[in-house]
């Protein structure tokens, strides 16, 4: 069950300390890395049809396969939303023909999913380097994590999503640009944040478990500090589970799930469209099917946001 927070007021107490050693750091389970068999697009849908294109990063490090899925009911008037979704090979490994069918008797999107040229379900050093944004904490482009990977290259991969990717993807089909949202889960949810923080392409913003405890505060810190005519139009959803503390039967909220929550309570309570979203239960890595998922149906107008 997902269970909504109603934002706080003006003159709450805000809970933010931007010193990283004030906050528990999760560290989650590695995720599965079984090679990835034929997802649904090699099957086929009844729903959906499928292209497929590649890309390379301009420095030619880093590989990308996206997956373009056109609905097959005509567009309305105002032309299909859609949605980008990142670390596309997992999110292709949990795309099914009855999830597909069910957005087809909504408003269905345009499905952009965007993935690296491997047949595992996460390129970990690929998606660290382009997820992570260069920040005062880490420093800048190419600061190296504890497991040697390079982070900091948000910027260039968003050059190449919205002037190359964006483009190709979408040439030739009838869009609704006041309807493209983006989508991303932990490194993926801080690629999310940085772009509502820095893009006016998208118009929503679906982040799931940000890895803000990883040394990326700053991104709260900016997020707070923002006014409602720096926003626009644009709109945030946050969502997060607190199944990880389960394990440890530990029923304290953690500290970083306090200050995440209270944040974008406090942009709502400036007025901009911002929510958070918790899911009770679910773990770091459940969240990423779960959130998916209600993101989906919520684009296709089959779910209140």
């Amino acid at each position: 069950m997902r269970h909504r927070f109603s934002f706080v007021s003006r003159h709450a107490t805000l809970l933010l300390l931007f010193v990283s050693a004030s906050f528990s750091v999760h560290v989650f389970a590695r995720p599965d890395m079984t090679p990835l068999g034929p997802n649904i697009a090699d099957k086929g849908s009844a729903y959906y049809h499928f292209s497929t294109q590649t890309f390379d990063s301009a420095d030619d490090n880093r590989h990308y396969k996206v997956w373009v899925a056109q609905p097959n009911k005509s567009p309305p008037s105002a032309g299909y939303p859609v949605i980008y979704m990142l670390d596309g090979n997992a999110v292709m490994n949990k795309l099914s023909e009855p999830l597909l069918q069910k957005l087809s008797e909504g408003n269905p999107p345009l499905l952009v999913v965007v993935g690296y040229q491997t047949t595992l379900p996460f390129d970990v050093k690929s998606r660290t380097f382009d997820y992570t944004p260069p920040d005062k904490e880490h420093g800048s482009v190419g600061y190296t994590f504890s497991r040697g990977r390079a982070g900091g290259g948000s910027v260039a991969f968003r050059t190449l999503l919205e002037q190359k990717i964006a483009p190709a993807a979408e040439k030739g089909v009838k869009i609704n640009q006041q309807q493209r949202a983006l989508w991303g889960h932990s490194y993926g949810g801080l690629f999310v944040l940085d772009s509502y923080l820095t893009s006016h392409f998208f118009t929503h913003f679906y982040a799931t478990s940000p890895s803000i405890g990883q040394g990326y505060f700053s991104l709260l810190s900016q997020m707070q500090a923002l006014a409602l005519n720096q926003v626009g139009a644009k709109q945030l959803t946050l969502m997060e589970g607190n199944g990880d503390r389960r394990r440890d039967n530990n029923t304290a909220e953690p500290d970083v799930l306090r200050a995440v929550r209270s944040t974008v309570n406090r942009m709502a309570s400036n007025g901009i469209a911002a929510q958070y979203q918790l899911y009770p239960g679910l773990s770091h890595g459940q969240m990423f099917g779960a959130s998916l998922e209600h993101t989906l149906n919520t684009v296709a107008q089959l779910e209140s946001p």
